[in-house]
């Protein structure tokens, strides 16, 4: 997790670099012309830049530090070339001072108290080798050259960073892997009498609230269902129906028989017993059984132009049922008419009664719409140079979001909504359609089929953005972490955590013993 913080602090260092460099190379030509610039140059020997730093700013130390070590390795290069050794040898040493004296530093209150004689004595030996050794194009071809250099080295830890914070993102931490193993030792030390939950007359009762929560995280799983329920007005009228994996399942049950939530009911599945669930029914399971879709995911040679380092195309989630479980919600939930589907990387901060009684107008989801004006429509998750894809859908029409959504569970039966998505799925055998994931099949199964709900009632962003309004934040009644940088992960961002550390029981024994409370 720190490696990930490093490259990301050295990717925007190197960006700054770089845009260093530009205002360099934009005006060392303009001082070639300017006998002036050469004047005051005398006058001050010993600082190269020293007008062009005294503007007011806090930090134009550090700036100038940075713009001496940039031409000191322009004219170490130069020197080298003209067999200047002696004055290679000068700047070579200078640098090296100069480096020592800016280390980490990215305002002038980090620097020692020695930066402002590395930066006389830089500036002195710069003069030297400007008498010496400048010329305008030869000082501008090697800028190019260190500019380009830059670019590599910015792409190749941009790439880095991109690899390492998908790592991290699909990574369980261990406080979390403490957790799920202590409460499967206990799962398995009762007896099957006690694995049962109470109240399980309500699950089908079609009269109350009915939640869906596909999850393998028992710490995510805790805190939305833990939220929604504090959040609720008449808690006993809600029920959780979770489902989980053979690895996760009995932590996760184990969890909420320890911790029940109150007057509202709760129920555990393992998707694994589900034996209607199989690959003579379920085209994406037969697709994830063989070889050519697992070598698709997994092979290192990735023929995709995100590179082998890209690891959405390692993500385990794509080989999951948990994951495309959401498309089968009739056939897990036979009895009820309406469900609200929610991500386990949510946190609910309203009561969501609401949501049962907004008129869908016929549509089967209801939905927030992402789309702005250019970006998060369906051409930036389908190929539209297939022809059934161009055929088929708007290009320009707005996608929308998974992770609370309200499902009409009747008319997705009447309009066979299953069977759309098992012949979208199918004819996406070879990845024709689309690359990856389950937002661009829902999109193109919930098709016009798809009601907009209030921006309020679902905020996104806060897995990737750090620039979400605090206000819709504070307004929304569920916000949600899509994106790498999920809460219960080192890479959150700290601003954003304390929505989401509110509702950890962190009185817990197991939560204190596997420290998920600090």
């Amino acid at each position: 997790m720190k490696q990930v913080k490093f490259i990301s602090l050295s990717f925007i260092v190197l960006w700054t670099t770089i845009v260093v460099k530009l205002i360099l190379l934009s005006r060392l030509c303009l001082k070639l012309q300017d006998l002036d610039w050469r004047e005051k140059l005398a006058l001050q020997n010993y600082n190269l830049w020293r007008k062009e730093n005294e503007d007011g700013n806090s930090d134009s130390t550090v700036r100038l530090i940075r713009d001496q070590i940039i031409m000191a390795r322009v004219y170490v290069s130069i020197a080298t070339m003209k067999n200047q050794t002696d004055l290679a040898r000068e700047l070579q040493n200078r640098l090296k001072e100069s480096q020592h004296a800016l280390r980490d530093a990215s305002s002038d209150s980090d620097l020692g108290p020695s930066a402002p004689e590395r930066i006389k004595s830089m500036g002195q030996v710069l003069s030297k080798a400007k008498d010496k050794l400048y010329d305008c194009k030869l000082v501008t071809g090697k800028l190019r050259a260190m500019l380009q250099t830059a670019d590599e080295q910015v792409r190749s830890l941009k790439k880095q960073s991109t690899f390492l914070s998908q790592l991290a993102a699909k990574t369980i931490p261990n406080g979390i892997h403490c957790l799920s193993m202590r409460l499967t030792i206990e799962y398995y030390l009762l007896s099957p009498e006690k694995r049962e939950f109470p109240r399980s007359e309500n699950l089908e009762n079609p009269k109350l609230y009915h939640y869906a929560l596909f999850s393998d995280n028992v710490l995510a799983a805790s805190v939305v269902v833990n939220s929604a329920i504090l959040n609720a007005k008449e808690p006993e009228k809600h029920v959780f129906h979770l489902v989980s994996d053979k690895l996760n399942f009995a932590a996760i049950s184990m969890w909420f028989l320890l911790n029940p939530p109150g007057k509202a009911t709760i129920h555990v599945e393992n998707v694994d017993e589900f034996k209607w669930l199989n690959s003579s029914y379920c085209p994406v399971l037969r697709q994830l059984e063989s070889a050519a879709m697992k070598a698709y995911y997994f092979k290192s040679d990735h023929p995709t132009t995100a590179g082998s380092s890209n690891l959405k195309y390692r993500n385990p989630k794509y080989l999951s049922m948990l994951n495309h479980l959401r498309f089968y919600l009739p056939q897990v939930y036979p009895k009820l008419d309406k469900i609200l589907f929610l991500d386990d990387d949510i946190v609910v901060q309203k009561d969501l009664t609401g949501l049962w009684s907004v008129d869908l107008n016929g549509n089967v989801n209801g939905a927030v719409e992402t789309c702005g004006e250019s970006f998060h429509r369906f051409d930036k998750y389908l190929n539209f140079s297939n022809p059934h894809i161009a055929r088929n859908f708007d290009p320009n029409a707005c996608g929308w979001a998974y992770g609370m959504n309200i499902f009409d569970l009747k008319e997705w039966k009447k309009k066979d909504i299953t069977g759309i998505y098992h012949k979208w799925q199918t004819m996406n055998e070879d990845r024709v359609l689309w690359k990856l994931g389950t937002l661009p099949p829902g999109l193109m199964t919930f098709y016009r089929l798809t009601h907009p709900l209030d921006k309020s009632w679902h905020v996104l962003g806060l897995g990737y953005s750090p620039t979400v309004d605090k206000t819709e934040i504070e307004n929304a009644a569920v916000i949600h972490y899509n994106g790498n940088m999920k809460p219960w992960l080192e890479l959150a961002m700290t601003k954003y955590r304390p929505y989401w550390t509110k509702y950890i029981k962190v009185d817990h024994p197991f939560i204190r013993s596997c420290k998920l409370s600090e």
